[in-house]
């Protein structure tokens, strides 16, 4: 990973759609800071699109694609994305699986968050749980004392073992049935919104996270950064981001955003 201000100005400049995780990238310690908030508002005024890519819920993301200055979010790890038409004021939603579908994965996954809870000591199901349409999120250190690297292990196994996908983010495990990621999503959303495919528009589109489900972002896109944070998750990470920020969480975004905005000046 090279440090941020070696992302040449030239480069930098190019980019046109800015892809960002949300916990421990864009918030500090679980808080979304005003400076944080205001560098989303400066790229997007700038005439970059912003999308954020997040493993948290349809809830939370109902909310950010209304309130926040973004085009669009993805959630639970690429379950679907949310877009409000402010203009004719209306949500629009795509879900990687149908109704019926979802409600038959999230009987499956009630039934083995009892086991894990039940299995693994200390764990409990994330406080934004409720608010979930598509993924079974268990905390392991946001609002219980950080479990050993030993239990997040068993709780991944766990998910594995019952045929789900489980990706570890900064402060949670998520699990879900279905073939699908953050970067799964990402491409639909690129290609339904902008008619675009990704691989074809990879100079202007840079993503920036600080956890391993943010993996598939940083190993299909020539320009990723990670926050300094990410340093504590090397080693659950075997793609890397190319660049580095200097700070931690949203101090960390607001750099990128800096950067980015002085390149285009």
């Amino acid at each position: 990973m090279n440090a941020l201000e070696t992302l040449e100005y030239g480069v930098a400049a190019k980019i046109r759609f800015v892809l960002t995780d949300i916990d421990d990238t864009v918030t500090t310690e679980g808080r979304l800071t005003a400076e944080a908030y205001l560098a989303l508002e400066r790229l997007t005024r700038a005439g970059l699109t912003v999308i954020p890519i997040t493993g948290r819920p349809a809830g939370w993301c109902d909310h950010i694609a209304r309130m926040w200055p973004v085009f669009a979010v993805v959630g639970e790890n690429g379950a679907f994305y949310f877009r409000y038409d402010r203009q004719n004021h209306r949500m629009h939603t795509h879900y990687w699986a149908a109704t019926a579908h979802r409600q038959a994965n999230r009987k499956k996954l009630k039934a083995l968050a009892a086991d894990i809870l039940q299995a693994v000591p200390g764990c409990a199901l994330a406080s934004d749980q409720d608010y979930r349409q598509a993924d079974l999120a268990i905390d392991f250190c946001e609002d219980v004392a950080p479990l050993p690297e030993a239990a997040v292990g068993r709780i991944v196994g766990m998910f594995e073992a019952a045929g789900a996908q489980a990706k570890v983010s900064s402060i949670h495990v998520n699990g879900w049935f279905g073939d699908y990621d953050k970067l799964s999503m990402t491409r639909t959303l690129f290609a339904r919104e902008f008619g675009m495919a990704l691989q074809d528009h990879l100079d202007e589109i840079l993503f920036i996270g600080d956890s391993p489900n943010d993996e598939p972002m940083f190993g299909f896109f020539r320009h990723s950064v990670g926050v300094a944070n990410i340093q504590s998750q090397l080693h659950r990470l075997t793609r890397r981001p190319a660049w580095l920020t200097p700070s931690r969480g949203g101090a960390g975004f607001v750099e990128l955003a800096n950067h980015l905005l002085a390149a285009r000046t």
